[in-house]
C-alpha cells in the first residue's frame, strides 16, 4: 500500500463496500436471509463509506480528510463489534433478542408475516470452518480498522 495521504481514506471506504456488497451478494446471490442483527451490521458499514467518500471529496482539507477518515474507521469497527455481539448470540455464549421484528414498514398484513421468511438471529444460515458471516463481518471489520488507523498514524507524503 503507497505511503500516501489518500491511502487511509480509500482503505475506509473499499472495505466497508466490499463487506456490505458481500453481505448483499450471499441475501440476494445466495438466498441467505438477514436477521435483525445482521441489518444492524450494515448500518455503520454505510456510514463509513459516506464518511469515507467525504473525506476523499475534502481533500484539500488535511484535517477534515484525517477527522472524517477516522470516524470512518471508528464506524467499521463499531460493525465488527456488533458481529461479536451477533456471533456470540449465535454461539449461545449470551442472549440475543427476545423480541420478533420485521423489516416491514407501515402496515404489516398477516399474509406478509406468514409469507417472510423467519430468520433467528441465534442460528447461522452459513459457516466456514465453525465461523459464522457475523463472525466473519468482526474479523474483516476490526482488521479493515485496524488498517486504517495504522494507515493514518503514517506520515503522509504527497500523492503521485
Amino acid at each position: 500500500m503507497p505511503n500516501n495521504r489518500y491511502a487511509a481514506p480509500l482503505v475506509a471506504l473499499i472495505a466497508p463496500l466490499l463487506l456490505y456488497g458481500g453481505a448483499l451478494v450471499s441475501q440476494y446471490g445466495f438466498g441467505l436471509h438477514p436477521c435483525e442483527m445482521c441489518y444492524w451490521q450494515r448500518w455503520p458499514h454505510q456510514v463509513a463509506m459516506v464518511l469515507a467518500a467525504l473525506a476523499l471529496l475534502l481533500r484539500r482539507s488535511d484535517a477534515a480528510m484525517r477527522a472524517l477518515t477516522l470516524l470512518s474507521a471508528v464506524a467499521i469497527a463499531v460493525s465488527g463489534a456488533i458481529g461479536v455481539f451477533h456471533a456470540g448470540v449465535e454461539y449461545g455464549l449470551w442472549e440475543g433478542l427476545t423480541t420478533c421484528s420485521t423489516a416491514a414498514t407501515g402496515p404489516v398484513s398477516l399474509d406478509s408475516i406468514l409469507a417472510a421468511p423467519i430468520t433467528r438471529c441465534d442460528v447461522p444460515q452459513w459457516t466456514l470452518f465453525g465461523v459464522s458471516l457475523a463472525g466473519f463481518n468482526a474479523i474483516f471489520s476490526f482488521a479493515a480498522a485496524a488498517l486504517v488507523l495504522t494507515l493514518l498514524r503514517r506520515r503522509p507524503t504527497s500523492a503521485a
